[in-house]
């Protein structure tokens, strides 16, 4: 490709309070937005940072090939809606990403030049272009969940008698009881666990807040033995979970633990046989549990930590036994009739009376016994 012609490597910006000017390059608009707008303004967490980083990267590597320049001739006008869009497909056709990467690869590329149009107002117009690029459409799927005989054979599997096997069996307890994101149990410590009663542990989500989940007495259990198991091995740690360099245990190191005992319970629960099961599928079992066990959705969205009741409402759509519950309040069309309460749901009043009609589904019609009791009862004064 041919590079652009007549452009420079930076722009003029003059500060908003008449200050001199100053030669912005692309590197140093990058980098003054992760150290200073994502790190220290808004306290993202290293994750969203690191994929935030990934997205950039992808895109300088894109626009280098694109022109057939080096990272330092880059400018940002040729970092324009059709750049982005070409990069957006190439990132789907090349890269096999799905809609859904691809949309998080557009939001990222979105924050950064709403950050640049704050600070450099020679980008606005550009910006605008920009936000207006709209996320592609993805396929509703319900969230992938496990049943409570898939959970049972998980947390079962580990041997507590070893010190990897009890630390095991307490992260799969741990994970299923509080349903936590991964780097939230990788980021554990002792001191965000509480033996006491009530018994809890404090988590630390995104955007750093915290929340206080309530554990079993089975999850107090395990993890009192691990932490006696460890101190008999003579590991001093304040992180919880720790692998056998005694070092924390990352994210991925947990997903890797939680790989390996879905193939052995596999052995005795054949669902699990060629299940993919990560520690996310874990944190959406919890809820969709929780949500079956009649709890309300606003407790359920503090447990989990989500900002938005949204994220938490596709929970209640997937709950299965919420479904048959709905069902069974609403029965199919019976030949145009209004519908009969089911039986088993009936009040007292309304088993009187079906008792004393045989078309207890027309309400105007009134039965003969019905008709002979009220008479009885207004002949004998029984209602005055």
């Amino acid at each position: 490709m041919v590079p652009m012609r007549g452009l420079t490597p930076w722009f003029p910006y003059r500060s908003l309070t008449g200050g001199l000017k100053m030669n912005m390059t692309f590197s140093y608009l990058v980098s003054t937005f992760f150290t200073s707008h994502l790190a220290a303004e808004r306290g993202l967490s290293p994750n969203t940072i690191a994929s935030y980083s990934d997205c950039m990267r992808l895109l300088v590597i894109y626009t280098c090939e694109r022109f057939a320049i080096e990272v330092e001739a880059i400018d940002m006008r040729m970092l324009d809606p059709d750049l982005i869009l070409e990069f957006l497909d190439h990132l789907e056709k090349t890269r096999n990403n799905g809609p859904v990467t691809r949309n998080q690869r557009l939001a990222a590329i979105k924050a950064f030049f709403h950050f640049l149009a704050r600070y450099v107002p020679e980008l606005m117009l550009q910006n605008e272009r920009i936000q207006t690029i709209k996320p592609k459409q993805t396929d509703h799927r319900p969230p992938p969940s496990l049943t409570l005989e898939e959970v049972a054979a998980l947390i079962a599997t580990p041997d507590p008698k070893t010190l990897c096997g009890a630390r095991d069996k307490a992260l799969l307890q741990i994970m299923y009881n509080t349903g936590a994101r991964v780097q939230e149990l990788a980021n554990l410590t002792a001191d965000d666990l509480r033996f006491e009663n009530p018994p809890a542990v404090t988590l630390t989500g995104k955007g750093r807040k915290t929340r206080v989940i309530p554990l079993w007495q089975e999850t107090i259990s395990v993890l009192a033995h691990y932490l006696q198991v460890r101190k008999e091995a003579e590991i001093d740690s304040p992180h919880v979970f720790l692998n056998i360099n005694d070092e924390p245990l990352t994210r991925f190191g947990i997903g890797r633990r939680l790989d390996k005992y879905v193939k052995i319970a596999a052995a005795r629960c054949p669902s699990l046989q060629g299940r993919r099961v990560t520690p996310h599928v874990f944190r959406h079992t919890t809820a969709l549990h929780l949500i079956e066990s009649g709890n309300d959705i606003t407790i359920v969205k503090d447990w989990l930590g989500h900002a938005d009741i949204k994220t938490t409402s596709q929970y209640v759509e997937v709950s299965v036994e919420r479904k048959r519950k709905a069902l069974e309040k609403m029965p199919p069309p019976d030949g145009g009739r209004p519908p009969e309460m089911p039986q088993w749901k009936q009040p007292d009043l309304m088993k009187f009376l079906t008792k004393c009609s045989d078309k207890a589904r027309y309400v105007a019609q009134i039965p003969a016994a019905l008709t002979d009791f009220t008479h009885f009862a207004n002949k004998t004064g029984t209602f005055m």
